[in-house]
């Protein structure tokens, strides 16, 4: 999919949100990265393959979400 020279990383690469935006929706809270992986603001992620990477949330962001519930 990548056309970049250098080529960004791969979608199953550790250092895949390191590739360039190919299609952007910040209204809606999504990139479509080269690679083909969906980027969502919340920092979750799918891969080309499918596969969900839950949001990275820090541990005080749980925290308050628990104690609003």
């Amino acid at each position: 999919m990548c056309r970049h020279i250098p080529p960004c990383p791969t979608g199953d690469a550790p250092d895949r949100q390191a590739a360039r935006v190919s299609v952007a929706h910040p209204e809606q809270g999504w990139d479509l990265l080269c690679n083909g992986v969906v980027l969502f603001d919340d920092t979750g992620h799918i891969l080309p393959d499918g596969k969900i990477i839950a949001p990275c949330r820090p541990p005080y962001a749980v925290a308050e979400l628990r104690r609003a519930a």
